[in-house]
């Protein structure tokens, strides 16, 4: 269960709201519409309202000591299919726009692919969903690991929505113990950004 009450806000709704028009504008059409170029508003609302803000920015290629790979923007390590170099820089547009390319092909597609019924989804639920698979893997349903074999996707196939919403608020530890960070990420965010299950809930 979560920490703290989840509840439906103003920015979430009006998030959702921004990443409808964006789609529409940017040439999205629907359910059907498989073009890279024209991204699907929870691409948009999880890449702008609940990724970059969380996971920061880099313009300049740095190496990960931890990792030991160079990586760039929000932590990709891999553009247009090739791994980050050293000295590589890009506009926080470029980074932006290529952050939310690779969200649509290496998590909105494997999502849309290994959970029955996602594209339908509301909007928000669809979003906290690629959040957190940005955050914690995509997994799959067999395997009950990752966003597609979690409790919350169970209860999001079932129609379930809210509890869909609460159940990924469980993913709040990093070695076992619970972070405040993660819970502000997962449920109601803080002042200057929105949680995941409060954009879930928001679009209900």
């Amino acid at each position: 269960m979560p920490v703290n009450k989840i509840i439906a806000t103003k920015r979430g709704k009006s998030a959702i709201a921004a990443a409808m028009i964006a789609a529409a504008a940017g040439g999205w059409q629907g359910i059907e519409d498989t073009s890279p170029k024209a991204l699907p508003p929870a691409v948009i609302l999880a890449t702008n309202t609940l990724i970059l803000p969380w996971e920061g920015m880099v313009l300049s290629s740095h190496w990960d000591r931890f990792a030991k790979i160079y990586d760039i923007c929000a932590g990709l390590t891999r553009i247009n299919g090739k791994p980050v170099g050293p000295n590589m820089r890009f506009t926080r547009a470029e980074c932006e726009q290529m952050t939310r390319e690779q969200i649509y092909s290496d998590y909105y597609l494997p999502l849309a692919k290994r959970v029955p019924g996602y594209t339908t989804f509301p909007v928000g639920v669809q979003a906290a969903m690629l959040s957190g698979a940005y955050n914690f893997g995509v997994g799959s349903t067999a395997s009950g690991k990752g966003m597609a074999g979690s409790t919350a996707t169970r209860f999001h196939m079932q129609g379930e929505y809210r509890k869909g919403c609460e159940a990924q608020t469980a993913f709040n530890k990093a070695g076992g113990i619970i972070v405040d960070g993660l819970v502000k990420r997962r449920e109601m965010g803080d002042a200057q950004r929105a949680g995941e299950a409060e954009v879930c809930v928001s679009g209900l």
